[in-house]
């Protein structure tokens, strides 16, 4: 079993800090399939490769058996990849898996440019479904049906699968840790409860929102209902916070009326102006712009998404969502960070007090899945003003107004990351201002634009973004 890992960052050679082995030096050890090797068949510093090669002892894996059949000594094994090489992934890059560098640990927190290969992987589905589980997590997937020998007996269950993508080293391991053998279907071992705790650890960050999440847990555990009812129920609680947690925890007060009025107000006026009749209230929380999505005159669908289903659930008891015609309001359990198709070919998307609660890594996905992906025609976006914030008077000097949010930006840094999201994607950036401004601090909120570009004056057609023009 062969698996690549190609890193392009410069000095690419910085992958030997990550995965905490050096270039220059082969390290071989035993698993509980066989021996594994690590080594580096390339390492210059524009491109660097690390290989993960498993050699599994088919004999040694059957040894004690008393009647061991044929198939048990001749098979697949070790030449697929399986959860036997997710075994020796962990052995190999155990610190790696956690994120940890304490050489660069700049380094270790970044997304980087990435190569993964797997020659002959065993996928029970194809490519079909290795694009379906890897997409949504950022990789571009390039997965070729290995043919059998003699051609005439057609392509074998085994694919040449590539990923490449930017991401953090850390991540991308534990995609492989878990999605290698959930391909395969099958595992060596007996699997006990222990496996849903390695599940809940590997898969925690992005398994809850990923849309095959069902799928990819109940094949990892090896189809064991009451393991798969298990994971299923710990991942859908793995966000705990409340709804309304996700608010603003200053008050926000205004003599006319409040703050958070006068944003949904602000944008229900702008979609208006738009002509958006389908809408997506991407970061929903407990539904109080999607209540006002669907009061609005001329919206006709909604689609509210959040990564907290308990947020989902009491935004749907709030809706009072099965009194709905069908087809009104659709609620998706998604996260903003990871690609979902479902969120694609809508009018317009709405991320209201978003996303100052993404760590700020995380935002280039957020952008990519949002802008990129999804690519509505309108994407309209709010945040905090950090220079207002001495304006609020229970909020110490220099704190910022949650203590959930990662960042606050003055006008000036959200102006220049909406401008750069823009020229990415295919947009252009408009901003105004809500709430009561000051003639220095400017407004309490701020709100950015974004519009498709067109390809030219008058025309209909967006044009392609920057991102995926250098993809192709």
């Amino acid at each position: 079993m062969l698996l690549l890992i190609t890193a392009t960052c410069e000095p690419a050679t910085d992958l030997g800090y990550l995965l905490h082995k050096h270039p220059d030096r082969p390290r071989s050890f035993n698993v509980s399939a066989g021996t594994a090797h690590v080594f580096y068949p390339e390492a210059t510093p524009a491109s660097c490769t690390a290989a993960l090669l498993l050699e599994v002892d088919p004999i040694a894996l059957v040894r004690g058996h008393k009647h061991p059949e044929l198939t048990q000594y001749v098979n697949d094994r070790p030449y697929a990849a399986s959860s036997m090489l997710a075994v020796a992934l962990k052995e190999a890059f155990r610190t790696a898996l956690t994120g940890r560098c304490d050489a660069r640990p700049e380094l270790a927190a970044a997304r980087i440019p990435l190569r993964i290969r797997v020659p002959a992987l065993r996928c029970r589905g194809g490519a079909e479904l290795a694009r379906r589980v890897f997409e949504p997590l950022g990789w571009a997937v390039s997965a070729a049906q290995v043919p059998l020998e003699p051609a005439e007996w057609g392509d074998s269950p085994y694919l040449d699968l590539l990923l490449t993508g930017e991401l953090r080293l850390a991540d991308a391991l534990n995609h492989l840790y878990v999605l290698l053998p959930a391909l395969d279907d099958a595992k060596h071992y007996w699997t006990s409860t222990d496996e849903v705790d390695k599940l809940i650890r590997a898969g925690g960050d992005w398994l809850a929102a990923h849309p095959e999440k069902a799928l990819i847990t109940r094949r990892y555990l090896t189809h064991r209902r009451e393991l798969t009812r298990s994971a299923l129920a710990r991942l859908a609680e793995s966000d705990d916070a409340e709804p309304e947690q996700l608010d603003n925890a200053v008050s926000e007060t205004d003599e006319v009326k409040p703050l958070s009025v006068q944003r949904r107000e602000a944008i229900l006026a702008v979609l208006a102006q738009a002509g958006a009749r389908t809408v997506g209230d991407f970061g929903c929380g407990s539904g109080a712009l999607t209540a006002g999505l669907l009061a609005a005159k001329g919206i006709d669908r909604v689609v509210a998404t959040d990564v907290s289903v308990r947020a989902l659930r009491m935004a749907s008891l709030r809706l009072h969502a099965d009194r709905l015609p069908p087809g009104r309001l659709t609620m998706l359990q998604s996260s903003l960070t990871y690609r979902d198709d479902r969120l694609a070919g809508l009018d317009a998307a709405v991320l209201m007090e978003v996303i100052e609660h993404i760590d700020p890594p995380r935002l280039a996905a957020l952008e990519r899945a949002v802008f990129g992906f999804a690519a509505p025609g309108t994407v309209l976006v709010t945040t905090p003003n950090a220079e207002y914030n001495t304006h609020f008077e229970t909020l110490p000097s220099g704190a910022m107004r949650h203590a959930d949010h990662r960042f606050e930006w003055t006008r000036a840094e959200f102006a220049g990351w909406a401008r750069r999201v823009a020229d990415d994607y295919g947009y252009t950036a408009d901003f105004r201002p809500v709430g009561e401004e000051h003639p220095d601090d400017g407004p309490p909120t701020q709100l950015a634009i974004f519009s498709r570009a067109l390809l030219a004056r008058g025309g209909t057609t967006p044009r392609t973004p920057r991102t995926l023009r250098e993809a192709r």
